[in-house]
């Protein structure tokens, strides 16, 4: 029997391309105070660069505009963009599946990867606590503890006072959102969200989720059905 239901956040629950666009319009709006530059096609470049390679993003647009700059000019923009209150909303399938699953008596958590104050201005912004009753940012632990580690499903294990076979975890992430059921019986299920940020990453050792879904409240089937 199914007791706690626990989610990925980025893509899973959130568009991770909304947060990217969130934060690059901060930055292109710092860059226009500082430069004069129009800030939606600032925007619009930071995507096309961001879309052709996802590295040095913010060295590569500076580098095309013959803008002489220093590491901690970078380091700047990296800030405003981890920093930023986001502009962002849970996919439209998560509150209706989160309610039914609370009338259910489900247990609700989170396990999200991430820098600290990014996911919490994330989780801020989204109110979060409301609906959850236990959110780990791994990032809080430190960073070897990020998933696939099971320290953090561990530490929801117990909070809930339930067993790994009564927990599903829905994830996104080849790499590491389903890792865990090698290390212990926790069902897993990967969601496919459109535009999936790592949605082409390589599966960890080749393991794979129990279950795949198109939609959030595919789960409250899921729980129905298992055992």
């Amino acid at each position: 029997m199914i007791k706690a239901v626990v989610f990925d956040l980025d893509d899973t629950l959130i568009s991770e391309h909304q947060y990217i666009e969130s934060g690059y319009q901060k930055v292109a709006e710092f860059l226009s105070d500082k430069y004069g530059w129009n800030i939606e096609n600032t925007k619009k470049r930071l995507l096309e660069l961001l879309e052709e390679d996802s590295k040095n993003v913010f060295n590569r647009l500076l580098e095309e505009k013959q803008v002489n700059f220093e590491i901690p000019e970078i380091l700047e923009l990296v800030s405003i963009y981890r920093n930023h209150l986001p502009s962002i909303e849970f996919f439209c399938d998560v509150i209706p599946t989160l309610k039914v699953l609370k009338e259910k008596n489900i247990k609700l958590g989170i396990i999200t990867d991430g820098y600290r104050e990014t996911q919490n201005n994330k989780l801020k912004v989204l109110k979060a606590e409301k609906y959850f009753d236990s959110i780990i940012i791994t990032e809080e632990l430190g960073r070897e503890y990020w998933k696939p580690h099971p320290k953090p499903f561990e530490m929801i294990r117990h909070e809930f006072d339930i067993q790994f076979d009564e927990m599903v975890y829905v994830g996104d992430n080849p790499k590491k959102d389903f890792y865990i059921r090698k290390v212990y019986p926790i069902h897993t299920i990967r969601i496919l969200r459109e535009d999936s940020v790592y949605g082409d990453e390589e599966y960890k050792e080749d393991i794979r989720e129990e279950e795949r879904i198109l939609k959030l409240d595919d789960v409250i089937e899921y729980v129905k059905g298992a055992k």
